[in-house]
Formats: C-alpha cells, structure tokens, sequence
C-alpha cells in the first residue's frame, strides 16, 4: 500500500512539475516545449487576513497583536482589505472561490491560518498585513530615549526563503495526494529515504518558491506602475504562515499604517478599494499565464 501511495506521490509531483516549468524560460518557448498538457487551473485563492483579536476562549497556538496607528489597528484594516478582496476575485476571476482565514475579528494562530490553506488545497495563499517601525533610540543628556519612527511608507511584498520543514513536505503530499488517499496511509506517503521521491520533493518545494517570487514581482510591478505607490521591494524571509503553506505563498504588507498618510489611505474606502484592485490585476495576470502554459 505504501508503494501505491508512493507512485500516486510521484507521479502527482511529477504532473505539477510539468505545469510549473512556468517562468523558468520564455512563455512563447514553453508553450512549445512543454508536450504533456494537464489542464491546470487556478480555482482557489486564500485570503489571510492578518492577526486579529485575542479571544478569551482562543488559548493554542501563536498569536501576535498586529501593528496600530495613531487610531486604527492592523487587524481591521486587513480584515476589511480580506472581505473586499474575496468579493472582487469571485466577482472578476471566473471559476475561482476564496477561502478566508478569518471572517471575523477574532484572531487565528498561524498554524491553524495554514492548516485552513492546506486543507482547502488552495493554488494560492495571499496574507495581507500592515507594517510599522520599531522606535528609533537616541541619546539625550546621557540617557537612551525611544522616539517613534513614522518614515516608512508604502508597500513590501514578502516570500519564503529556504526555511522548509518536514511537516511542510507532508503538507505538500496531502495537497497532492487527496484525503482519500491517506486514508488508506498511515504516513504522508512521502518517504524521505527513497531517492526519486526525495528528489521530486525538493523539486516542487524549489517551484512554489519560484512561483511565489513571481506573483510577488507582478503585485509589487501593479503597486509601482499603475498606483504609483513607493515600494520597499520583494523581500525572502522565513516568515513562518508562509513556510507552512503547501502552495505558493506571498505576504502583502499594504503600507506602513504608523505613517499618518498610509494610515488615512489604509482605512479610507478609496484605498483599500485600490489596494484590492491592484491584487487582482496580478493574480489575473498570473492565472492567466500559469494556464496558458499548461494547455
């Protein structure tokens, strides 16, 4: 049983490799070289909403209170950003359904913020966030004083970098194995000490960082060119809701809501409209060349 997992395993990898040798040459090239075709669509996006409310009752996990301006808190302007954004793509991208971290206020773990994404077996995972900066430390009269620091602004865009875990590949097998499967399974089907699916594995995780790196520069290119926004760039961190997602996965830090102007922006209804809209555009452009490539 578990070599019929094994080879499901395999060939799966091996079917997702084929549709992700996207960006890795010219699309004209790859529509020619690329035989085998899959038909391979985008159907579901997640949506993260960023942090949220402690809840007295929501006690496991990890938690982090967000950022906050001079009157408005992370976790409601990312909740506000999520709930637009979820009606836009289901509005404009034909075929694709959001899954929602959180709907409300109260605030998820990223572990379960993860485990929603995996489990929806999603093809994408945005996490939207607000920055801020830590105090600057200067020195008065012999004293060390904390001064807030409101001079950043703008969007980041946020990836994984090499920073995988074994829990991670076993995500990536329940994504492309199915429930059904590893029910008849008691592992992930991923056997770390066989060579081929070794192999394959380090090949998919290497994809989803290229794939992620490549939706990040199309939002960060609609940011810059068609809004006009300042941007701090594509940035690879081990940022740990994103490491544990078994898709490509980028974090979207929508501005710097400690700045009087990104915050009035932030929360304005002409703001997040635009940052919504700018989303979409990349993810349109990024479904449209994935499926293309896989026809």
């Amino acid at each position: 049983m578990k070599n019929k997992i094994l080879k499901r395993l395999i060939c799966s990898l091996s079917l997702l490799l084929v549709s992700f040798s996207l960006f890795s040459s010219p699309i004209d090239s790859l529509k020619k070289d690329t035989v085998p075709s899959n038909g391979y669509k985008i159907r579901t996006i997640v949506v993260d909403a960023g942090h949220g409310l402690r809840m007295p009752y929501n006690t496991e996990g990890h938690f982090s209170p967000g950022a906050s301006g001079s009157y408005s808190y992370e976790r409601n302007v990312t909740l506000a950003i999520a709930l637009k954004l979820q009606k836009a793509v289901e509005k404009d991208m034909n075929g694709v359904k959001v899954v929602l971290t959180r709907s409300t206020e109260g605030d998820v773990s990223w572990e379960k913020r993860s485990q929603i994404a995996n489990d929806a077996k999603g093809d994408l995972f945005i996490s939207l966030h607000c920055n801020a900066l830590p105090d600057k430390v200067i020195h008065e009269h012999g004293r060390r004083v904390h001064v807030p620091d409101h001079s950043g602004r703008g969007v980041l865009l946020l990836v994984y970098g090499f920073h995988r875990t074994k829990e991670e590949e076993a995500a990536i097998s329940k994504n492309l194995l199915g429930d059904e499967d590893l029910k008849e399974s008691a592992d992930s089907g991923f056997d770390p000490n066989d060579p081929t699916s070794v192999i394959l594995m380090n090949s998919i995780k290497a994809k989803y960082r290229k794939q992620s790196i490549h939706l990040a520069d199309l939002i960060n290119s609609e940011f810059i060119e068609h809004d006009g926004r300042h941007s701090d760039g594509v940035i690879e961190q081990g940022v740990l809701v994103l490491c544990h997602t078994a898709m490509p996965s980028v974090l979207v830090e929508t501005g710097f809501i400690d700045n009087p102007d990104d915050e009035a922006y932030l929360n304005s209804e002409s703001g997040q409209d635009e940052v919504v809209a700018t989303i979409v555009r990349a993810l349109q452009n990024y479904k449209k060349e994935v499926e293309e490539a896989a026809e």
